[in-house]
């Protein structure tokens, strides 16, 4: 089975492990920091939060602005679970914006348009956490400007777009948004087993989550309360916090696959445009490109439109994955999953989300894909659809 997306682990990344292994620090060591530091660096951001997961870096940003009880947080129909996961962890609410149907992306428009409702009604969202789908970057320019009108915050979800850039811009600059996260799962570009990252320009940000990843204590001197003189307190806990540490053996690794990044988005984009030329003459729609960004292809998604394909997405999924083609779908729409039915979302909410999913498949896409891999899915798709 050739699966839609899959790490690639070189000798260089064992031996970097094998050193971190046989060092005195196999977590809270020297690596992380410096981790958080290259990746800050290749971004042009000032601060990096390295942390466990993705979802466990949405939750200490929410939690670093404030969101809780009486707020309100605005993401994506189109997204995996935790990017609006992490609002309930706080206590909020939760609310969506339809996608663009060309993009994929949070609909700028249909966000200004709930925007104005919103005010009226004066249940303006305290943050929004648009998601940088497939790798393509939002348009974040928009979105910060909507942001300056309104006053909320802005949390990127770049989990699929590590590399990516928009009118020369890296995403994750956060240039245009309060804090970026990335994801460091073995499915995503580069790896660290698991693990994401917080980046962010401000410093009492960087610090809270940096509090918050660690149970929320603090060494500075100048947070701790005073106590008695003959006690010895080398730290003190300030506030609700989480494990959420990254170890120095997840650190290295990132480190490691750090350095093969850039060929990692330029082989990402050689297959894309490889699938683009095959696929062109079939009954699919391929992922847009937007002429001022570029994409770092996390995934590949086409649609089998459901009023012109000669087969439905369920028989084009179905026949793929019995021809040995691990395509996947990306995504149901969160608002469809039972627990947020259950906070009385229902079909029909979102539209273009929803349509989205009838028809999307997600091809295999990862930066050693083979030429002969590649064909296989080719050849696959043209025997079912032509």
């Amino acid at each position: 089975m050739i699966p839609y997306g899959r790490q690639h682990i070189t000798k260089d990344d064992v031996d970097s492990i094998i050193d971190v292994l046989k060092s005195d620090f196999l977590t809270q060591g020297p690596v992380v920091p410096e981790f958080e530091k290259a990746v800050s660096e290749y971004c042009g951001s000032a601060y990096g939060v390295a942390v466990n997961s993705a979802t466990s870096a949405l939750h200490i940003a929410c939690k670093a602005l404030d969101l809780g009880k009486e707020d309100i947080l605005w993401t994506v129909p189109n997204t995996f679970v935790a990017s609006a996961n992490c609002a309930r962890y706080c206590g909020a609410e939760v609310d969506f914006v339809d996608i663009d149907p060309a993009t994929y992306n949070m609909c700028v428009e249909g966000l200004s348009i709930k925007l104005k409702s919103a005010e009226k009604l004066g249940k303006l969202p305290k943050v929004v956490i648009p998601v940088h789908f497939a790798g393509q970057p939002c348009d974040m320019v928009a979105i910060h400007a909507l942001s300056q009108k309104y006053g909320f915050k802005i949390i990127e979800d770049a989990s699929h777009a590590i590399g990516a850039s928009y009118s020369g811009i890296k995403v994750g600059s956060c240039e245009h948004s309060d804090v970026t996260v990335f994801s460091f799962h073995p499915v995503k570009i580069i790896t660290t087993g698991e693990g994401g990252m917080a980046l962010t320009n401000d410093q009492n940000i960087a610090q809270r989550m940096s509090r918050l990843r660690t149970h929320g204590i603090t060494t500075d001197q100048s947070l701790m309360e005073e106590r008695a003189l003959n006690e010895i307190w080398n730290y003190q806990q300030i506030e609700l916090g989480f494990n959420y540490r990254m170890t120095d053996i997840q650190a290295v690794l990132g480190l490691s696959q750090l350095k093969r990044l850039d060929e990692y988005i330029i082989s990402r984009n050689q297959i894309a445009k490889t699938y683009n030329e095959e696929l062109s003459l079939l009954p699919v729609v391929t992922p847009y490109q937007h002429a001022n960004a570029y994409s770092s292809y996390h995934l590949y998604p086409i649609r089998v439109p459901e009023e012109s394909s000669p087969k439905s997405q369920f028989q084009v999924y179905s026949e793929l994955r019995s021809s040995g083609i691990g395509v996947n779908i990306h995504y149901i729409p969160v608002h469809r999953q039972p627990y947020y039915d259950k906070l009385g979302f229902k079909l029909g909410d979102f539209p273009e989300a929803e349509k989205f999913h009838r028809e999307v498949i997600s091809l295999p896409m990862f930066a050693v894909l083979s030429s002969g891999q590649q064909n296989d899915v080719i050849d696959a798709l043209h025997k079912i659809l032509s």
